[in-house]
């Protein structure tokens, strides 16, 4: 149980039993996610409107006659999901409990909501609860007629199986299934057809990070894990969750090398079109992001890689993750129309 010992102008300061302390802009740790939620539905109300009672943020203008995309997960990842809840990505997005998979009803009530009689494709992130719960959740509806399609991201190269999964995690690089689906189902298409846009797209997207600073989840009170000063966690997941191995800190070029360099061995990349995403984990300055993007863009140039189009900022964060991810989506043709058809969301806007 915690307990608020002060409340000043610029941070409530929370005590834990153990002693342990954090500064965070919140009232309650157990309205996180629903203050958080309210604040989307408030500060964004010509995109989303929030659904009565429920952990679900959805596009105010429902359009009908096009395939409705749901995804989401865990709070904690903001912008993911609800900032991408607009024309030409999702349709809904369905929030858990920090760092924990939405409930299964929750995702049914999204999918009955947008439903327009097209179908409604899911896309999800390789963890076991949020595969697990999207299922169950797709079960229903199918139960009331409804059309329903999956896809599952699992882009992160760094850990094969882990504490949370079977296969890949999916991270970051689900954002660009959002856009690249989303465009797809805006155009008109079949479930048939987005999904196989979307496969095709999870099919070449390859993500890695890095974190040299833990989250802290607001009901825990401390860190999720220890990194000394001089250490970083390389090929760490989107949760905390361990990567390849704690190392010494480097520089940033000496980061982007190593995190390209398991990139690059997950594909053949030489001489192809890539689009190249530099994500933050929530608490890494735009000014390192960038350093980050200079040197990755450098290092692609000069293997013959062709860096079509760079995307920078933070698109799936970690709470107040200090830390970063790069992202390589290999292109064709349709893809790059697919990335570069308009969108209008409160946390990606494409003219």
């Amino acid at each position: 149980m915690f307990t608020l010992l002060k409340c000043g102008w610029a941070y409530n300061r929370i005590i834990n039993p153990r002693g342990d302390n954090m500064k965070k802009f919140i009232n309650d740790v157990n309205k996180v996610e629903t203050e958080m939620l309210d604040g989307m539905a408030v500060t964004y109300p010509q995109y989303v409107r929030r659904m009565d009672g429920l952990d679900v943020i959805v596009r105010k203008d429902k359009k009908d006659g096009k395939v409705a995309l749901v995804s989401g997960g865990g709070s904690g990842h903001e912008p993911a999901h609800a900032g991408y809840v607009g024309k030409g990505m999702l349709d809904a997005a369905v929030a858990g409990a920090i760092y924990t998979s939405p409930t299964p009803d929750q995702i049914y009530e999204a999918i009955k909501e947008v439903d327009t009689g097209k179908g409604v494709l899911l896309v999800i992130k390789n963890y076991t609860g949020d595969v697990m719960n999207f299922e169950m959740a797709a079960d229903m509806a199918r139960d009331e007629g409804i059309d329903v399609d999956q896809v599952i991201t699992a882009d992160d190269v760094a850990v094969e199986d882990s504490l949370y999964t079977i296969g890949r995690r999916g991270v970051a690089g689900t954002i660009f299934v959002h856009k690249i689906a989303g465009a797809k189902a805006e155009e008109g298409a079949s479930l048939k057809e987005v999904q196989e846009v979307a496969k095709k797209a999870v099919d070449n997207i390859h993500t890695m990070g890095v974190a040299i600073k833990p989250s802290t989840v607001p009901a825990a009170g401390t860190p999720g894990f220890e990194l000394a000063e001089d250490e970083m966690e390389m090929g760490i997941g989107i949760h905390g969750e361990p990567g390849v191995e704690t190392e010494k800190i480097k520089p940033a070029d000496a980061i982007v090398e190593e995190l390209l360099g398991h990139i690059l061995k997950d594909d053949n990349f030489e001489g192809e079109d890539v689009a190249l995403m530099v994500n933050g984990s929530g608490a890494t300055p735009e000014m390192e992001l960038l350093i980050l993007s200079n040197h990755a863009n450098k290092v692609l140039k000069d293997k013959g890689i062709n860096v079509y189009k760079t995307f920078l900022g933070n698109f799936m964060t970690s709470i107040d993750q200090a830390g970063a991810s790069l992202t390589l989506l290999k292109l064709d043709d349709e893809l790059k129309a697919l990335l570069d058809a308009p969108a209008d969301t409160p946390a990606m806007t494409i003219v």
